[in-house]
């Protein structure tokens, strides 16, 4: 082989490495770009998952089927809550269902149902049994009392936890109204009160006694149901 066709070959070796080094490394940003990409979209889609609030269960309104679904609850423990509301404290309930569920068992469902406390009575170790408050939580809780409305509470414990927690708390509490001066908004807030009930709260305004909110709405629901409504409401003396 003369000089020529030597030289020829040597170059023609030389530009097949490089196109292959090329490729190669193309190759390399491919797969980093598409790993990327899952990454990102991995992250993405458990943001939006994370954003999701599960709904907890009002004790005192949740449906025979409803209670029935939960994971825990007996056909017996489902029967005795059902018998035994409305209940005025989660207290009264952790105590019906300490007689079949462990501590353990008992938080899991929690977080499934629950009977919402009030903001400004409920002792700090209570506010405890509401799944993910610990101690310097329950003490957030009990710090900014009394509380006026929820959009306070919101606003006071989103201080140290984002919108999503504060809306997951937002299930398992509630502010006490006062009967002649709340706002429509504060009494919807109120758990299981609908647009139909706040119209009856404001319609008998003003109230001279707990005796006429009792006669007044116990036209449109039965003894059970105002005995839990009660609780949500209340006069300055």
């Amino acid at each position: 082989m003369n000089k020529t066709l030597q030289l020829f070959a040597l170059a023609l070796a030389f530009f097949v490495v490089a196109c292959q080094t090329n490729k190669s490394e193309e190759t390399a940003e491919d797969s980093s770009v598409t790993s990327n990409n899952q990454e990102t979209e991995t992250a993405e889609n458990t943001e939006t998952t994370s954003e999701i609030t599960a709904t907890v269960l009002n004790a005192n309104l949740a449906t025979l089927e409803e209670l029935s679904s939960l994971e825990g609850m007996t056909s017996a423990s489902t029967q005795a809550l059902i018998d035994q509301r409305p209940f005025l404290t989660m207290n009264d309930l952790d105590a019906l269902l300490a007689s079949s569920l462990n501590k353990a068992q008992r938080e899991a469902l929690y977080q499934m149902v629950f009977v919402p406390f009030n903001l400004n009575t409920t002792a700090e170790d209570d506010f405890k049994m509401i799944p993910g408050v610990g101690d310097r939580m329950a003490h957030e809780f009990e710090e900014y009392r009394p509380y006026q409305n929820i959009a306070q509470f919101r606003r006071e414990i989103g201080k140290y936890v984002d919108e999503e927690e504060v809306a997951r708390y937002e299930q398992y509490v509630f502010v006490p109204v006062e009967l002649n001066s709340a706002s429509e908004n504060d009494i919807l807030a109120l758990p299981g009160v609908g647009a139909r009930m706040a119209h009856e709260f404001e319609e008998y305004r003003p109230y001279q006694n707990m005796e006429q909110f009792r006669r007044e709405i116990g036209k449109y629901v039965d003894d059970k149901e105002l005995a839990r409504l009660e609780r949500f409401v209340y006069l300055k003396n």
